[in-house]
């Protein structure tokens, strides 16, 4: 059978650079095969998928050496869009790829292009929208709707087109568990009944093998460094040794000390299997393994920074108006970290905007070291409460890298000495120091993400609120930036990490509370939040992986299966961290 996709010895230099971004490639993709591209930020796994698309060279020119081949025809000579009607791209971001006013005209733009007669492209539309669970959106407008929805307005467009191949670049990034869950559940509906090749490239690991892949590419400085079936790559340990992360719970069996060699069906938690004649024994292995997990911390109530009371809030102001906040009450303490979770929607960007006075309680308090702070300015709040939105590209105002750190202490009249010693320490702190005196623009959106954290850490806030920190982030960044959070949180800084990243709660959060529908359903310890399906679904998250592998082995506390793992990530990370400050002295 002939490949759809053949990369023969292909290497690709971008115009502005010395050395080849991809390089050395060769990778056949055969027709109606589900291909994951992994690997860190800069590996390359992008390019190449710019290369397949035709963005390269049409879009980003350089030099290309060796062939591509689509459907075994060299693609040099074929245009963009000729291109395009054998691959289709679903981008990171969907608001990026519309451009008709209502989803219908969306979904058949490229069909206008090719002058498709008007019924058969009636036709196609509906099939494609009814296809995504999308038709009863046809009339509104692509923008208003939610993430998840986004989405599969934009996968409707790409099918209406009937191209053979799929390309998805991060499909996942802007999407809650719930969301990101049914997005591959559909994606791989849609590879099983319509038999397109289907390539994916993305961060979330469980999310994206909790459907089947036919194999994975990962990707490292430019080159194919592995190829293989998931059970392969993960018995192997292979992910890890390429900044990519490998299944919570797969980790926690490592911890169990039980060796995957003996386990199958490694891909997702509830079809982990072990061999017969080991079966009991590392049941039993677990069960000791998480009879020994220390409690975790419990909050100080004596050293309590911000005190929130029975806080509701409407965008209204008529008597009747629906509460986007209801009654919301927790509290976070001097160096606590606090995982705010919940769905899009559910009302925790609102619940910021109250803390850092953006809005104003309907009824409710909000104190700061017990003292009520209704009448504090929003600069007045600012001195003591730092927050970081989840989209850069909103908080970024400045041309270059250094001026847009600096900007926050220039307001401030703080003198040019010390300002730059705190703009290069933020700098360094968050990773963007070689970069210091380039242009914003040239960033990634991922090193833009650090960057206007810099610009709010330069101001030396109490408490800093996070919304969505890890988003756009590799595995390997994530890791750096928040054992860095980690160490601030050591020395008393206090953070709020507005997410629906599971993984970011278990590994960096002290305490979770969860809303949905503008309230807190529930506040407890990470391990006890998450694993509770009933607080999960209602909140549209995902339980986690590591409590969903408990329940199917019959292990009798997932709960304390689940916090084994926590303490094990927090010892792990201690004395990484110990073994680096050793390094160093």
């Amino acid at each position: 059978m002939q490949p759809v996709i053949s990369f023969r010895n292909f290497s690709f230099r971008y115009k502005s650079q010395t050395r080849p971004t991809v390089k050395n490639v060769n990778l056949n993709i055969m027709p109606g095969e589900k291909i994951w591209i992994a690997g860190p930020s800069g590996s390359g796994k992008s390019t190449l998928a710019h290369c397949i698309n035709g963005l390269i060279p049409f879009s980003y020119s350089g030099e290309i050496t060796g062939e591509l081949l689509l459907n075994g025809q060299e693609v040099s000579g074929r245009s963009i869009f000729e291109r395009s009607r054998s691959v289709g791209t679903i981008l990171q971001n969907p608001d990026a790829q519309f451009v008709g006013q209502t989803v219908g005209e969306d979904v058949a733009f490229q069909m206008e292009n090719e002058e498709v007669a008007h019924g058969e492209m009636r036709t196609r539309v509906y099939s494609s929208l009814d296809l995504v669970g999308m038709l009863q959106y046809e009339e509104q407008g692509p923008h208003d709707l939610s993430g998840g929805q986004k989405q599969s307005v934009s996968l409707a467009g790409v099918l209406s087109t009937q191209a053979d191949i799929l390309l998805f670049d991060e499909p996942l990034a802007n999407l809650d568990p719930a969301s990101g869950t049914r997005a591959m559940g559909l994606i791989d509906e849609i590879h099983k009944t319509s038999g397109k090749t289907v390539i994916l490239i993305e961060h979330r690991v469980e999310d994206v093998l909790g459907q089947p892949i036919d194999r994975i590419v990962i990707m490292s400085e430019g080159e194919i460094v592995a190829i293989g079936t998931p059970e392969e790559l993960l018995r192997g340990g292979v992910l890890p040794n390429y900044g990519l992360r490998q299944p919570l719970y797969l980790n926690a069996l490592g911890y169990a000390g039980i060796k995957l060699e003996h386990l199958s069906n490694l891909s997702t938690p509830e079809a982990v299997t072990a061999e017969k004649e080991v079966s009991q024994d590392y049941k039993q292995q677990i069960e000791s393994w998480i009879s020994f997990v220390d409690q975790n911390r419990e909050q100080d109530k004596s050293n309590i920074l911000l005190d929130i009371r029975d806080v509701s809030f409407s965008y209204s102001s008529s008597k009747n108006a629906k509460n986007a906040v209801k009654e919301v009450s927790f509290s976070i303490g001097a160096g606590e970290r606090v995982a705010l979770l919940g769905s899009n929607g559910a009302g925790k960007s609102t619940l910021s905007g109250l803390i850092t006075g953006l809005f104003k309680p309907r009824s409710g308090e909000i104190s700061w070291r017990g003292e009520n702070i209704a009448d504090w300015s929003i600069r007045r709040r600012g001195e003591e409460i730092g927050y970081v939105m989840q989209n850069p590209n909103h908080m970024i105002t400045q041309h270059m890298i250094r001026d847009e750190v600096a900007l926050g202490l220039q307001a401030r009249g703080i003198v040019d000495q010390e300002k730059e010693r705190r703009v290069n320490e933020a700098l360094q702190i968050c990773g963007l120091y070689p970069y210091r005196n380039w242009p914003v623009s040239a960033l990634s959106f991922g090193q833009k993400k650090r960057l206007s954290i810099a610009s709010i850490l330069v101001l030396e806030p109490k408490l800093m609120i996070l919304d969505e920190p890890t988003a756009g982030q590799d595995y390997r960044h994530y890791t750096e930036f928040m054992d860095f959070i980690s160490g601030l949180s050591d020395q008393g800084m206090s953070f709020l990490f507005i997410t629906h990243d599971m993984h970011l709660a278990l590994e960096y959060a002290d305490r979770a509370a969860v809303m949905a529908n503008g309230e807190i359903i529930a506040a407890d310890t990470v391990a006890n939040v998450l694993s509770d399906r009933t607080i999960t679904e209602q909140a549209r998250l995902r339980e986690t992986s590591l409590s969903r592998f408990a329940k199917a082995w019959g292990i009798s506390s997932p709960a304390q299966f689940v916090q084994a793992f926590i303490n094990m990530e927090q010892r792990s990370k201690m004395l990484n961290m110990g073994e680096g400050e050793a390094s160093h002295e």
